[in-house]
């Protein structure tokens, strides 16, 4: 059930049993003069592993991908990669991580190999091995025969592309990339992701990436989930959405919170308003949703009955929604309309 706003309480992340971590994140605090942007965030990242920080705008994900980045210094705790401290070895970190920022960091009026090849010089790689690894990279990419033209002649997916080529050139053991997807259409998307997994596998790097989109956490090996700095959820995909158990049922109608009021004396059940609808969080909710419906005839308009999803964790975890209605992204809102089914 969905914890009232006494019972929610921060979240603990346990040791990790197995694997060594390629990433440590311990106790990291970061302010921005009133504002605590990250409040003792703590997890691993094991080596391989696709590995997601989750949370909507605001939660902190940006602000510890810079951390990890080398690009901002936190106010206490530590972040290691590869067993480099990002704080006091900033400089060896930086040649085992490969970084892909939100917004274009390749020059458009160069071609994909100058790019890659000015890129190459930064990291010390010269002459004939510089161009075989260009090659090796732009045929893992897919690009191999765009290498002569100028990226501003590519699609939105292709100038993505070429921004991990130039983020892998140097042949990192961790991928940090930052809303990778922003600007891509739904095809480029599926793609990146496919190539992420492919890293993953063959070639072993382990990737995190910030993502506010549910779809892509799903993807993910395991999640960080952030809201307002804190840490609210860790683990894989299946097992946050596990916790929770049973299905949730969502009611429409007039007066919610009178039949929140009434669903809850009447059942023995927790039933918590949001958005103006009547939310539930049980077992076999196909079954208690005829009860409801005969018990209050006429007053619901709508209801739907779902499995949990990543929002619903976050809902259970934080006592309210990822994205408020009103910043509600439109193919959430649209999600949601379509599964909405009239009472007989």
């Amino acid at each position: 059930m969905t914890p009232t706003a006494t019972e929610i309480a921060p979240f603990a992340p346990t040791a990790e049993a197995t694997g060594q971590a390629i990433i440590s994140v311990r106790n990291v605090v970061h302010r921005y003069q009133d504002r605590t942007a990250l409040n003792g965030v703590s997890f691993d990242v094991r080596p391989a592993e696709l590995f997601g920080l989750l949370g909507p705008n605001g939660s902190g994900k940006t602000t510890l991908f810079r951390i990890l980045s080398t690009l901002m210094v936190p106010t206490s705790g530590t972040a290691t990669i590869v067993g480099f401290d990002a704080v006091r070895q900033p400089g060896a970190l930086r040649r085992h991580i490969g970084v892909v920022f939100q917004a274009q960091s390749v020059d458009p009026k160069l071609t994909a190999y100058e790019n890659l090849w000015h890129q190459g010089h930064l990291y010390g790689l010269r002459g004939a091995d510089l161009k075989r690894r260009i090659t090796e990279i732009l045929t893992r990419v897919g690009l191999l025969d765009r290498a002569g033209d100028r990226v501003e002649t590519f699609s939105g997916g292709m100038q993505r592309r070429i921004e991990l080529a130039k983020g892998l050139l140097h042949h990192p053991e961790v991928l940090l990339l930052d809303e990778p997807t922003t600007g891509l259409d739904p095809g480029a998307r599926h793609d990146l992701w496919q190539y992420l997994q492919i890293l993953r596998d063959q070639e072993h790097v382990s990737v995190i990436v910030t993502t506010h989109l549910m779809e892509e956490a799903e993807r993910c090996d395991r999640l960080a989930i952030l809201n307002e700095g804190n840490l609210v959820a860790l683990g894989t995909p299946e097992a946050l959405t596990r916790e929770i158990g049973g299905d949730v049922i969502l009611f429409e109608a007039r007066d919610p919170q009178s039949l929140a009021d009434r669903i809850r004396a009447k059942f023995q059940v927790e039933a918590t308003v949001m958005n103006k609808q009547v939310r539930l969080e049980i077992e076999n909710g196909h079954r208690f949703v005829p009860d409801v419906v005969e018990a209050f005839p006429g007053e619901i308009q709508s209801l739907s009955v779902s499995k949990p999803t990543l929002e619903d964790v976050f809902i259970h975890r934080t006592g309210h929604r990822f994205w408020s209605e009103d910043a509600a992204p439109v193919a959430d809102k649209g999600k949601q309309k379509s599964s909405r089914k009239k009472p007989r």
